[in-house]
């Protein structure tokens, strides 16, 4: 059991919840297809989501100088993010200093599988286990003079540990398919069943029109029908933070779909 920490600066509250895997754009596919892509779901939900505590309005005019990035907040509330380091970056300020075991950086990114437009999140890993520093969430515009827009509650950072070093232990080999004969079968099986599959899709009737999708991967079932030997997940059930005392961050429950 590890454990990762977020202590909270007095005077300041946060919003932080398990990465849900939802997302509007997935629910507006035909049929919500996109749900039926297993790893796209499992890093929809790979950690957890900071909630932006106020909606406001940014803009860039494209000039290097931070007071190009103009922040608009909504009536009657602050921006939780201004232009902090010039060149179109939008920058918020994250009130809470994390901790993670010893050995566990923090990557910390944008929400994943969520676009916006005219900006894009910029990813960092912080050594969490000794550092007494704050980070910051950082946005970069990817086109100048278009207004972007942070809804209240949105996400606007996700983040979950890795431990450091385990790339590093990694030794990246090269090989050709014919050398593992048991794989190349299992991967000729998948494709000719792909195929078989897909020109039955243009029946109507068939097996394929009543399954709509194929669900080996899905289920951890090689194409030969066996299960997986290997530990297989078709979901992430992360825990909320727990607050222990008034000044601890506040818990935010999601309530994951039944896809």
């Amino acid at each position: 059991m590890s454990k990762l920490l977020a202590y909270v600066m007095d005077g300041h509250a946060v919003q932080i919840r398990p990465a849900p895997l939802e997302r509007d754009w997935m629910d507006a596919t035909d049929q919500r297809f996109a749900y039926r892509c297993l790893p796209l779901n499992i890093a929809n939900a790979h950690g957890w989501e900071l909630l932006c505590p106020s909606a406001f309005s940014a803009q860039w005019s494209g000039l290097d100088a931070k007071e190009a990035v103009q922040v608009e907040p909504d009536v009657g509330t602050h921006a939780p993010a201004l232009g902090h380091f010039g060149r179109g970056v939008l920058t918020f300020h994250v009130p809470c200093l994390f901790r993670t075991d010893p050995g566990f950086d923090l990557f910390v990114t944008g929400p994943i599988n969520r676009p916006k437009d005219a900006i894009a999140p910029l990813s960092a890993i912080v050594e969490t286990d000794w550092s007494p520093y704050t980070f910051t969430m950082n946005w970069q515009f990817t086109r100048p003079n278009t207004k972007i827009r942070f809804e209240q509650g949105e996400p606007y950072c996700h983040l979950f540990p890795v431990e450091r070093g385990a790339l590093e232990r990694v030794e990246p080999e090269v090989s050709l398919l014919s050398k593992a004969p048991d794989i190349e079968r299992e991967h000729k099986l998948w494709s000719e069943a792909r195929n078989t599959f897909n020109a039955d899709l243009q029946r109507p009737g068939s097996d394929a029109t009543q399954q709509r999708w194929q669900k080996g991967y899905f289920r951890g079932l090689e194409p030969s029908g066996r299960e997986t030997q290997a530990e297989h997940r078709s979901r992430l059930r992360l825990k909320d933070f727990q607050t222990k005392d008034e000044a601890g961050p506040r818990e935010v429950r999601d309530t994951p779909a039944g896809d």
